[in-house]
């Protein structure tokens, strides 16, 4: 018999995920473990996770990680890199810690083109505390903090990170991706692959984005939610390399 898959020795065997159904944390943490096993980079990697949902899979994962204060992921990814410049860091944030709580410390990394690499999940809202509207949540959807939607004259309109961020001159990779179908998980793995590999290089500062689901906080079934990242959040945020220096 012929082995095609095995599971990633990344991930603990004896740990169950609790992450919602349909939620894509569990499928980008399982693509950043294979990443890191098939670049032999297991033992020499350190993830800063921000606070959020990004933080509850650290009991799951078989590497290095830290947590950093709410928003500050990019900073302390910044001094650990300086201190020890042969290990490869990477935050892995949400929405919320690095476009709203973080954008300070997030635009200024990517503005030094810091040699860091940065998985940025955008399920356009806060997750873990309450469904809150996020810098990312659509025009017209509804989150705990406005309940009657996005309402762009009274809370603006949504952040584009990837093309914030293109803005700059130093960094040196940028590439929007999702995890809704089988070829764009394929495609996510790759970027991810990508940005360490830059960052091995000395290129500078990577990020992937990645547009995930977040049923449970947006009220709908798994199957559903990947029916509205297709019809609503693609629209918005449209996949592809947005600068590959």
């Amino acid at each position: 018999m012929e082995l095609v898959y095995s599971r990633t020795k990344t991930i603990q065997e004896d740990k169950v995920s609790g992450f919602c159904p349909g939620c894509m944390h569990s499928t980008v943490v399982k693509l950043i473990g294979e990443a890191l096993e098939e670049m032999n980079l297991v033992d020499k990697a350190v993830m800063v996770t921000g606070i959020g949902c990004c933080g509850l899979h650290m009991d799951y994962i078989a590497y290095d990680t830290i947590t950093a204060p709410h928003g500050r992921a990019c900073a302390v990814a910044t001094g650990m890199k300086r201190s020890n410049p042969d290990t490869l860091y990477f935050t892995y944030q949400g929405d919320g810690d690095f476009a709203s709580i973080g954008l300070a410390e997030s635009v200024s990394a990517a503005n030094r083109g810091e040699n860091i690499t940065v998985i940025f999940i955008n399920n356009g809202i806060y997750g873990m505390t309450g469904g809150q509207m996020a810098p990312t949540t659509l025009v017209g959807m509804k989150a705990s903090t406005a309940p009657k939607g996005r309402i762009p004259e009274e809370h603006g309109y949504p952040m584009h990170m990837c093309e914030i961020l293109d803005k700059l001159t130093a960094p040196a990779y940028l590439e929007r991706t999702s995890c809704n179908t089988p070829q764009n998980v394929i495609k996510t793995k790759n970027a991810i692959k990508k940005a360490f590999q830059n960052q091995i290089d000395g290129k500078g500062f990577s990020m992937v984005e990645i547009v995930t689901s977040c049923p449970t906080n947006w009220g709908l079934e798994p199957l559903d939610a990947l029916d509205f990242i297709e019809q609503k959040m693609l629209p918005e945020y449209p996949l592809g390399v947005i600068r590959d220096k």
